[in-house]
């Protein structure tokens, strides 16, 4: 027996990586159920609004988090899903079949990532108050309300929005507020692109990440993860499960079944740790700017002759402060720094392993895989094959 045909309006900003990711999320379930639906990704809502029952829709999963969306279909007596952040009052929710994203679990993960670091500062990067970003206020609220319940401070700082024009003056107020801060320090910033200013910031400031300052966003944009020197920390958005889930919600009313007005709220999925929050607790200025330096050119064929210059003081005297903090030289800092980033890419990228060995400073691919089977007992495709198996098995438990 087969469903009668819909069709489906998504209006949803196909140009953010959230938006992308609730749409991946309808599109699945769509392959693995039944329903026969045509879907319509409305690029001109904005425009049509007037007109809302005159499109000839059977059904629309639409961005809440936008006011005027919001307002224009709660209108409409076509079956509405509405997608967006979740709210600690509980009367800020609408009045339809809502899922949303947990923003005080999504700010909770990246404030335990810091705390599992040994971090006991904290700030929070967020965005000027605005109606369109609703999201931003409440993981603001959440962050010092998860603060303060453990007995610290969070130092916040809003910014302000990002033109063109104001932007030299607004990255040196953020400038500014970062140099103010105490240290170490972990910062939460609301968005990656948001952690992208603070990344950038700190790379012309001078200020040492992770060393210095933490950094974890919230989104895991591959934009803002690939603009930058130093690998950003973000929290994973459950973005697909929502799709998902606002998916079977409106499937659920297209059958002339019940669906609860109750918001289901969806967890973060993951974590995802890169080199902005790889803290390790260095007390010894020398050894912080070698290692900034090593982190930023080990792969650029570096020697240890090169950082020495860098920091400015004897072989003897930073050997030793390495020895001290670290537990190895500064060679094996610099060995150790190629050898996490080819794993990286290994895991992360499916790039051949010669331009693996050519981008993380191997002389030849012969000399990377000699170092494989030395650390490993693998060679790089054994240990590409071994890290792919591990995140299958994961995704299925």
């Amino acid at each position: 027996m087969f469903e009668s045909k819909h069709s489906i309006t998504l209006i949803l900003n196909a140009s953010k990586v959230y938006d992308r990711k609730i749409i991946e999320g309808v599109g699945n379930y769509l392959q693995t159920s039944k329903v026969d639906w045509d879907l319509y990704l409305e690029e001109d809502f904005l425009a049509r609004f007037d007109n809302i029952d005159e499109w000839g829709v059977d059904g629309i999963i639409a961005d809440f988090d936008n006011p005027e969306i919001q307002a224009a279909l709660l209108k409409t007596k076509i079956p509405v899903v509405g997608v967006g952040g979740s709210y600690s009052d509980a009367n800020d929710y609408p009045d339809v079949p809502y899922v949303a994203t947990d923003n005080f679990a999504l700010v909770n993960a990246a404030y335990q990532h810091l705390r599992q670091k040994g971090i006991e500062e904290f700030a929070f990067y967020g965005a000027p108050l605005d109606d369109y970003q609703r999201w931003s206020q409440e993981r603001e609220n959440a962050i010092l309300k998860i603060t303060e319940a453990d007995g610290y401070k969070c130092h916040v700082y809003r910014g302000h929005p990002i033109k063109p024009e104001t932007w030299q003056d607004t990255t040196k107020r953020l400038s500014d507020w970062l140099i103010s801060l105490p240290t170490p320090i972990g910062v939460i910033a609301v968005t990656d692109s948001r952690a992208r200013h603070l990344l950038q910031v700190c790379d012309h400031s001078g200020l040492l990440i992770p060393d210095r300052l933490s950094v974890i966003g919230i989104d895991d944009d591959e934009i803002a993860r690939f603009l930058n020197r130093v690998s950003l920390s973000s929290v994973k958005q459950g973005c697909f499960e929502m799709g998902y889930q606002a998916a079977k919600k409106l499937h659920r009313l297209l059958d002339g079944q019940s669906c609860s007005h109750k918001p289901y709220l969806v967890p973060p999925a993951k974590v995802i740790e890169r080199q902005s929050t790889d803290f390790k607790a260095i007390k010894d200025p020398q050894v912080m700017q070698a290692m900034h330096f090593i982190r930023q050119k080990a792969c650029h064929g570096i020697k240890v002759d090169q950082v020495l210059d860098y920091v400015g003081i004897s072989r003897s005297n930073l050997e030793q402060r390495f020895k001290e903090e670290r537990g190895h030289s500064i060679h094996n800092e610099i060995h150790h720094e190629k050898l996490r980033k080819a794993c990286s890419m290994l895991k992360n990228t499916d790039r051949p392993t010669v331009e693996i060995a050519n981008i993380c400073g191997y002389p030849s691919l012969q000399y990377m895989y000699a170092i494989f089977k030395k650390h490993f007992n693998q060679t790089p495709l054994e240990h590409r094959d071994a890290a792919n198996r591990r995140i299958a098995e994961n995704s299925l438990k």
